[in-house]
């Protein structure tokens, strides 16, 4: 097949391109190359995918409404992954602009780019950040998303609604994917892995929020990936059963899926595991909650291991060690 991979450069976009070029598929891979991080960081994920005949690399942005119709016209695309987004939650704080031009706008402009070319199967990042003030654990499909608590989380509860539009008025099959904390090699530097790994290595203290009462469903980037890959072999469809009361039931060809690990870890647990693959102490500076944060996420996967037998098999150290072991190197630490 032939798919686009928006956010190619990206954490999981990246990682996702190789899986898929992989598994023999010609991939189309877009990404702005935008400074909200390190912009050598995502350039060294793309050499990565160099010399892969079955990649191509297109510098541009979803929210460029011209460079998406002459991608339309130089491409026929049989499925879309769409990973691109302005991530973040503390940055959606600063500069909430970036957020409605990325992830509103350029958003639209996929949901169009589908329309146009009939795709046969939309998958989308949406984020466990939906959830907001919900307290009821796990985290479940069925549960109202009404009440985010940061504008990244009104972005991507924002795009399931308009992806529910295009599937009732287009019949175009549409799967969001709400990502669960992902970490692992080549992670994002803005991410807790990320800075935490970085600095307890230069033994810099880290900053720990809510006085470490934390917990979060990390789930491991290889895990991700599969399950990303699986849920787009299971299209959704449109039935004629009748409607339950439930946000994630429809009768249009949609679905929203939790994806994470679906073992949530303590904070500090985790801190504990860098220290461990690290051999270094941590100096913890403990801090009140961030705005925009909440204290847990915990998924129930239920429904995407039902659908796909999407099984996570990374244990928290195993994955650690990892990131550890792969920022030793590209760092030279």
């Amino acid at each position: 097949m032939k798919l686009l991979v928006t956010g190619a450069a990206g954490f999981i976009g990246n990682e996702l391109a190789l899986k898929l070029t992989d598994a023999g598929h010609d991939v189309i891979g877009i990404d702005n190359l935008n400074d909200y991080y390190d912009v050598q960081l995502k350039k060294d994920r793309l050499k990565r995918l160099d010399n892969n005949p079955r990649f191509t690399f297109i510098k541009m942005g979803v929210e460029d409404r011209q460079a998406m119709a002459d991608l339309a016209s130089q491409h026929t695309f049989d499925q879309i992954f769409h990973m691109a987004a302005q991530a973040g939650v503390r940055y959606s704080l600063e500069n909430p602009n970036a957020y409605i031009d990325s992830n509103l706008v350029g958003f639209g402009n996929i949901l169009e780019l589908a329309r146009q070319q009939t795709v046969q199967h939309l998958i989308y990042a949406s984020s466990s950040s939906v959830y907001g003030e919900n307290e009821k654990q796990p985290f479940s499909e069925d549960d109202p998303v009404d009440h985010p608590v940061s504008l990244y989380a009104a972005t991507k509860k924002s795009n399931e609604v308009m992806a529910h539009s295009y599937s009732h008025l287009y019949s175009i099959p549409t799967t969001g994917l709400r990502f669960f904390t992902v970490y692992g090699p080549w992670g994002r530097p803005d991410m807790a892995p990320f800075l935490f790994t970085d600095a307890i290595l230069a033994g810099r203290p880290i900053k720990v929020f809510n006085h470490g009462n934390m917990m979060r469903d990390f789930t491991y980037i290889d895990d991700i990936v599969d399950g990303v890959i699986k849920s787009s072999q299971v299209p959704p469809v449109k039935t004629d059963k009748p409607k339950t009361d439930t946000p994630a039931d429809s009768d249009a060809p949609y679905q929203v899926l939790n994806i994470g690990n679906s073992e949530p870890v303590k904070l500090m647990d985790f801190i504990e595991a860098i220290e461990n693959a690290s051999g270094k102490t941590a100096e913890k500076v403990f801090m009140d909650m961030q705005p925009g944060d909440v204290p847990v996420t915990y998924a129930d996967t239920s429904l995407l291991q039902q659908k796909t037998g999407y099984q996570p098999n990374t244990a928290i150290q195993d994955g650690v060690n990892s990131v550890v072991q792969w920022y030793r190197s590209y760092y030279n630490r």
